[in-house]
Order: C-alpha cells, then structure tokens, then sequence
C-alpha cells in the first residue's frame, strides 16, 4: 500500500451548506473547470421592508481532466466551502467520469471536516 505524502493537496470537496454561489471560484479560476448552477430567491426577514434576494447553489460541478490542482479557487472561497480533501485515488474510465458534481463533491466533505484548513503545510494526522 502506498502513503501519500504529508504535503499533498489531494482533492477538491465541497461543502455545499456554506456554497453562497457568489462565484468568486469560478471567475478566478485559471482553466475554467469550475460551473455553477444557481437561482435566486426571495427572502424576507422579520422586521425588515423589502425582501432579500439570495443565490441558491444548485450543482457545483467541477472538472479535474481541467483542472491543474492550483487551489486559488480554495484560497479565494470566502466562505470556505472548498477545501481540500486527501484523496488520490479515483481515476475512471471515461472523460465523462471526471466532472464531478455536488454530490460526488460533497462526498467526502464530512469525513473531511476536521481537516477542513488542510493545507500543502499542514500534516495530515491520519498519516502519522
């Protein structure tokens, strides 16, 4: 079995709650792998005159035949709702296979959490 590197970056998740669609990762990135679906809504709040108009995320697509693993698109998120994830393995047979969407993103956004600030400098403690 092979070990992968303390300072890898791995792979792009998601974490779609934090998503606001504002686009900043799209628009920053160098290759143009990054697509989002949204709409808007309205939403009203309790005291206020007018209601507000919010983004809702619905796909997030991203993909990595593309993408160069820069991770501008991570350092740009101000909401960070993307991070990296220590996964290397998961090649596919087909160039289709390589977009992955919100769901296949957000996959590993869970079991990634506590490593949610993971970084090329920091240690992955689960390799120690």
């Amino acid at each position: 079995m092979s070990t992968v590197p303390s300072n890898a970056r791995g792979v792009i998740a998601l974490v779609p709650d934090a998503c606001t669609s504002c686009m900043l990762c799209v628009r920053e990135c160098p290759t143009w792998c990054i697509e989002i679906d949204a709409h808007t809504e309205q939403v009203t709040e309790p005291g206020a005159r007018r209601p507000k108009s919010v983004s809702v995320l619905d796909d997030f697509r991203i993909d990595y035949g593309l993408c160069m693993y820069c991770g501008i698109c991570i350092d740009v998120c101000p909401f960070d709702a993307l991070h990296w994830r220590m996964a290397f393995d998961y090649s596919v047979t087909s160039r289709a296979g390589l977009v992955h969407s919100t769901e296949r993103l957000a996959s590993g956004a869970s079991e990634s959490s506590t490593n949610s600030t993971m970084s090329p400098t920091t240690s992955n403690p689960s390799l120690s």
